[in-house]
Parts: C-alpha cells; structure tokens; sequence
C-alpha cells in the first residue's frame, strides 16, 4: 500500500506517525511546500519575543528525523499542484529545482491548512506588512524588527495570534495598536468575559481600536499607514496581518471534492471525503461542533492531531471516528489566562437554544493559603434540561485545569447541577474543598430546585426606578461608596435581620453584592421572610468590569481610538 500526504505540521505528520506504527510496509510519502514539516505553529509569537532563543526549538521533527525513525519520505519544497483522482496520482513540483512529476498512490490524504486572509484592500502587498502562519512568516518578522528596530506595529486581528504577538512585541518595548472589525477581541469569548482580556491588554498598553473597519494600507514618512473606515488612519513602522484564515483548498475544489463551509472539504466522521480513496484532515476541514451539531470550522492543533490519527487508523483498516470539535483553548493574555470550552451564550442563543448562565468569581485555591487570586467564570447550560454547552474563565492560576474539567464534562455528557458530584483534587495550595467546577454546580442546581433565581447584567437597565421593586446593596458601607449601581440602597448582609422591616413588603427584591455570594445568603433570609427575590449573577466586580470596558468602548468611538492605560 501506498499511501501519499499533502501537507505536515499536525495533521499530516501525525497521520504519517500512526501509519508507520500501523504498518512497517506501507509506503508513505509525505509532500510540504514549506521547508518545514513538522513545526510548534503555536509557539511562533513567543519566538519573535524572544521567549523561545533558538529557532530549531520550533521544529519538532525534520525530514532526517522522520526518516530515521518512521521511514517515512519527507519532501519538503515540494508543491502538490493537482490531484487527479481517476488515475490516482498527484502532480508535484519541486520548488528548488522547478521539476515537475506525477506521483501514484493507493491513498491520498490531504492536510493543506488554512492560510491568512489577504483582504483584497489597496497595499496590501506592501514589504512592511506581514502575516504569521508559518516558520518561515516568523523568521521573515523577526529578521525585520531585527534589522530596522521598529518602534511601533499596527496588528489587525484580534484573535489568538494578535493577542500573543501584541504581548510579544510589547515585550520588545513596541508600541502596539490592536485594530479589527468586531467590538471585542477573542470572539470566542462573550463581550462581557472579553470584557476582562481588553483591561489586561489596556494595563500592559496595547491600543485598541476595535469596531473600526480596514480599507487599505499605504507608505508614508518611511512606515505603514493602516487606512480606517470612518476613522484617522493609524501609523506605524510595521503592520502585521492576523485577521483570520480561510482553509486552503483549491486542490480539493479542482479534483471535484465536495465542499462545505467557507470552502471548507466536506469529510465524514473517519475523515474520508467525497471520493473514498482520499482523506483530508486539519484547517482546511469542515467538522461538526460536538455541542451544536452545526457545520463549523475551528482551526486548533489538538483536533488535526487526532484527525490525523483517525484517517490513518481507518486507512490501514480500522474503524476510528471523530466526534466532532468542542473548540476547547487556552490563550497567556500577559498576566492573565483566559479558556473557553462548548459554546459560548452569544453563539449558542445563535444556534436557537434557550440558555441560562451563572457567573461567579472564586479563588484559585484555598483563601486562607497565601497567593490565591481571582478568577472570573461563567458557564452556560440549556434552560429546562440543564445540558451543559460550555464555559469560559479568565484568570490566573487554575485556569487551565478548570477549563480542563469543564472540557470533559461536557464530552461525558454531564449536566451543568452534575458538575457538583465531580469529586476533585483539595489541598489549599491547588484548590478549594469547594472546587470553583463544584460552586457552579452547586448555583445551577439552586436555580433549578427554585431556590435562588436570578437576574443578568442585560438587565439592570430595564429594572424599574419608580419605587415598584426594591433594590438591594448588600456589601459593606465602604464597598458601596467606593462605586454602586445607581437606585441601589445599602443594606449590609450582616444587619439585614435586625433591619428586615427597612425592606418593604410586596414587592420584588433585587440584590447584588461584590461576587454574588452575599448576595445570595440576602435572597435565602429574604425568602425565609415571604420576599419575593432576585441574585444578580456575577456581582458587582462583574458589573463593573463590563460597564467599564462598555465607557472605554463608547469614548474610543468618540475620540478616535482606545489609548490604553
């Protein structure tokens, strides 16, 4: 059996690991364009930074390495220009020498990648602007920050590579401007927990123009101007493109393979295509989200992993399935971690189910252990069955491993009140008794016994000031008077029984306080005395977090830009 791989990096070169260790005769060519076949794409910003000192620490395995161990042939500088599936063969190009030839196989499999979105914009192959997708893009940068020490960089894109490179090229003492379409970064995440990433982004520096539109790049005064719709252009010494990327299969296409989103290659869950002798695995793939069920794309390495293992498994006479993508990643925002699982409450109320979220905002360990610190959680669950789609935390410590938890309980198909039973690891340097996964089981199942109900930050603008319902601020004194909601009342938790009478009857009570823990003891006394009461979900820290960010937002619109802190 012969077996023929378009492309490396994690798919591909995973896939030719487990064909080898399935099968010590197979043949097995693998063809890159690059000059690298197996590389850490994610570690490419930490290079630039200099986190990561040597460049070989970027390529996990070479052409030599693979041959020596698996006894697979990688070429690299080889161009798969056309798939031919009736005679089963490829053609081929060898970019050093401009050679041409067909190569025959028994099975094909396809792992192109995706690669950065060139909006078709005036300059934009202008010499200082620049993507980040592979070893030799990276190289390329830093050979440039190298030689001209910029001074200033304009990225445009918000998602994972603009906010490691933005943290990176602050490290080198660069003045960063974050630019790009949509109103928040990491759109995984919800505004409200993006809310957290664009402070820890401001407090480091970075600029952010978010909201704002590109409609073009042209040179002056020896940088880049970044043309914006509606707005001042922004300049600076380089421009960094990170808007996206969009799957790269024009191969696919013209062999007559079925298509699907964004262009996507339409595979089966063991990763054949349309034509039974060929795979396609990674980016360029179209999956279904294990939550939704919806045709996504979701370019991560962990799912080109397994992908790649899954068509080799299949190839050499297995039966391995996929089961969809949940989307799970964790990004380093400067000080902060932030991670996402499932689906957020934005897309999931997109996809037509009916949701409800707690927010909460525990220790990472134990309070009495010296270090911990707070982390900000929000898990969203479908209202009646308690399914739980997903879950986003921003922090810093304990934040992976949550997510992690969280991850794998949404796999296991637990409902968010079962997140209470998981039996966790305590010791007051790592966690809580009370784990924060426990808290948010322990809340969900609250609200779905009736014996707290809520209400959400959307909705304290709508909450009437005419005297119909109480308004309650549970915190201290203090508290209150460094910063409240206005037509909330004080009324400590602590002094709420001696005053319960300051509370008039007959009424609907809604009570906040700084993390939402008080304030839910103050619904329980309430409740034990006939009221009628509402928790705000996330509390005050929460709020003020979000309405913050909100002002920033509204001020960079009427000023021109966000200028950081």
């Amino acid at each position: 059996m012969k077996v023929v791989i378009v492309g490396g990096v994690a798919g591909g070169a995973s896939a030719a690991a487990r064909l080898r260790r399935l099968d010590e005769q197979a043949e097995i060519v693998l063809f890159e364009r690059s000059g690298y076949v197996s590389y850490a794409n994610c570690g490419l910003p930490y290079y630039i930074g200099g986190v990561i000192e040597a460049p070989e620490a970027l390529t996990l395995q070479t052409p030599e390495s693979f041959l020596s161990r698996f006894r697979v042939d990688m070429r690299v500088r080889h161009e798969v220009t056309a798939i031919h599936p009736a005679r089963k063969a490829v053609s081929v190009k060898n970019l050093e020498t401009g050679e041409t030839f067909e190569e025959p196989y028994d099975k094909l499999i396809l792992s192109p990648g995706a690669k950065p979105t060139h909006p078709r914009l005036p300059g934009v192959g202008l010499e200082k602007l620049f993507t980040l997708r592979t070893v030799e893009d990276t190289f390329r940068i830093k050979d440039y920050i190298n030689a001209h020490h910029p001074s200033s960089a304009v990225l445009a894109g918000g998602g994972f590579i603009g906010l490691e490179l933005a943290e990176n090229l602050r490290e080198l003492g660069m003045e960063v401007t974050i630019v790009q379409r949509p109103r928040q970064l990491m759109n995984p995440f919800d505004p409200d927990m993006a809310a957290f990433i664009h402070s820890e982004t401001r407090r480091h520096g970075v600029k952010l123009a978010l909201g704002r539109t590109v409609a073009g790049f042209a040179e002056r005064d020896g940088g880049v101007d970044v043309l914006l719709e509606d707005a001042p252009a922004l300049h600076a010494d380089m421009v960094v493109l990170a808007i996206g990327v969009t799957p790269d299969t024009a191969l696919a296409r013209d062999a007559g393979l079925e298509l699907g989103v964004k262009g996507s290659i339409v595979v089966n869950d063991r990763m054949e295509t349309s034509d039974p002798h060929i795979y396609a695995v990674g980016d360029a793939v179209q999956v279904k989200h294990s939550v939704t069920g919806q045709n996504v794309l979701l370019s991560l390495a962990g799912p080109a992993n397994k992908q790649g293992r899954i068509a080799a498994d299949n190839i050499c006479g297995g039966d391995s399935r996929y089961l969809g993508s949940q989307g799970s990643s964790v990004i380093k925002v400067f000080d902060l971690t932030a991670a996402v699982t499932g689906v957020n409450e934005t897309n999931a109320r997109k996809a037509g189910l009916d949701v409800d979220t707690v927010v909460l905002s525990p220790m990472s360990h134990a309070g009495y252990y010296p270090g911990g610190k707070l982390m900000t959680m929000k898990v969203v669950f479908e209202k009646g069955t308690y399914r739980l789609l997903g879950a986003q935390i921003v922090g810093y410590e304990g934040v992976d491993k949550r997510i992690d938890v969280l991850a794998t309980a949404i796999h296991a198909g637990l409902s968010a009140a079962e997140l209470k039973d998981l039996d966790l690891a305590y010791a007051p340097p790592y966690s809580s008794a009370k784990d924060p996964v426990n808290m948010a089981g322990f809340m969900v199942e609250n609200l779905s016994q009736g014996v707290v109900k809520q209400f959400h930050l959307e909705d304290v603008p709508t909450l009437p000031r005419d005297g119909s319902v109480t308004l309650l601020d549970v915190r201290t004194l203090g508290e209150y008077l460094r910063g409240h909601i206005d037509g909330f009342r004080n009324l400590p938790v602590d002094a709420l029984r001696e005053q319960i009478s300051e509370v008039e009857r007959g009424k609907p009570v809604y009570v906040i306080c700084q993390s939402g823990l008080r304030s839910y003891i103050a619904c329980r006394i309430l409740a034990g005395y006939g009221y009628d009461v509402y928790n705000f979900s996330g509390g005050f820290r929460f709020y003020d977090a979000v309405v913050n960010d909100r002002r920033m937002m509204e001020t960079s619109t009427l000023c021109g830009m966000d200028e950081g802190t």
